[in-house]
């Protein structure tokens, strides 16, 4: 049975910036008080009209591509995580797939939110070790949310971004790569957070377009803190378990990049040091799926991954979906 390693990572964001001020002005008020100093965010980079979630995922991919050496045709599976997709109906990692002409991939989308990376790293490293002809596997989470913001309603617009990131996942003989992971999910959650039209639920009529509300994000229900505070805490443990570890065992821990003070809480009551994490929303935003992978790349990029170093990523979504995985470089 083969190890499975990652051997290359690249991310993504489009050129658009709004800052803080910008959406002080355009809302009427101060904004950034909150934002930056409890969210983290001082900025976010946005889609032009021209730009979608293809596009991100493309241009990811190719970084993730080029730093593994690896070319699009040796690519054997892609797997792209999004909740923003490209269309409803065919999947985006399809589009990615022609675009990069990785024509013998086969192709498939995962969508569990923003725990849909972790989700769809676990996922490629079972195929991986299950079936000998899957050795080059292409995940990639990718986030068009501002597609779907209302400008006009703070709990959101000051919140998501846009932007992709990628990992070429390889068999390899020589390990240890991937150690543990687990998913968890809770589905009473699931009417909390979302684009509640497009569906079968609600399909698009005149009528739904005219109300303006359930096809832009919208938070309808108040997730209560503990959801992350111990739900974080709580599958990190199980997860080391796995591996026989403890929290101090790990080097690094990455996490969902929604709010920089529950990643400092979770972190204080963890007792992990502050210089064992990495964070990006002050310059990127929120950028829900693709977070985990573009973390991890500009964390690689800074010099705070090193070799030897045994990694968590932790990532939780509307669902609520919850996923944790393992990694030693």
């Amino acid at each position: 049975m083969p190890f499975v390693k990652i051997a290359g990572t690249g991310s993504y964001v489009p050129e658009r910036v709004v800052t803080n001020a910008e959406l002080s002005e355009r809302l009427g008020e101060n904004i950034n008080d909150f934002v930056a100093n409890v969210v983290g965010i001082n900025e976010r980079h946005v889609c032009g009209d021209n730009e979608s979630t293809a596009d991100l995922a493309t241009n990811a991919a190719l970084r993730a591509l080029s730093a593994a050496k690896v070319k699009p045709e040796e690519i054997d599976l892609i797997i792209l995580a999004t909740d923003t997709p490209e269309y409803l109906s065919p999947a985006t990692s399809v589009v990615v797939q022609y675009r990069l002409g990785a024509a013998r991939a086969g192709t498939f989308d995962i969508n569990c939110a923003c725990a849909g990376f972790v989700t769809a790293l676990e996922t490629a490293s079972k195929f991986i070790l299950a079936d000998s002809n899957y050795r080059n596997v292409l995940v990639i989470g990718a986030y068009a949310m501002t597609k779907f913001l209302d400008w006009n309603d703070k709990k959101t617009c000051t919140i998501f971004a846009d932007g992709a990131g990628a990992v070429v996942l390889q068999a390899s003989a020589t390990g240890p790569g991937i150690l543990a992971s687990k998913l968890v999910a809770n589905g009473a959650y699931h009417d909390h957070m979302g684009i509640f039209a497009g569906g079968t639920h609600l399909p698009i009529t005149h009528e739904v377009l005219a109300e303006n509300n359930f096809t832009k994000v919208r938070f309808a229900k108040k997730y209560p803190p503990e959801v992350n505070l111990e739900g974080w805490p709580s599958i990190i443990h199980d997860v080391l378990a796995k591996a026989g570890l403890q929290v101090e065992g790990v080097d690094f821990f990455l996490f969902t990049q929604v709010n920089l003070s529950t990643i400092k809480e979770v972190m204080r009551r963890m007792e992990i040091p502050a210089e064992k994490t990495h964070t990006i929303m002050g310059k990127w935003g929120y950028t829900g799926s693709a977070c985990i992978p573009m973390v991890l790349d500009d964390a690689l990029a800074a010099g705070k991954i090193k070799p030897g170093d045994k990694v968590i990523f932790c990532a939780s979504g509307g669902g609520l979906n919850m996923a944790c995985l393992l990694y030693q470089f």
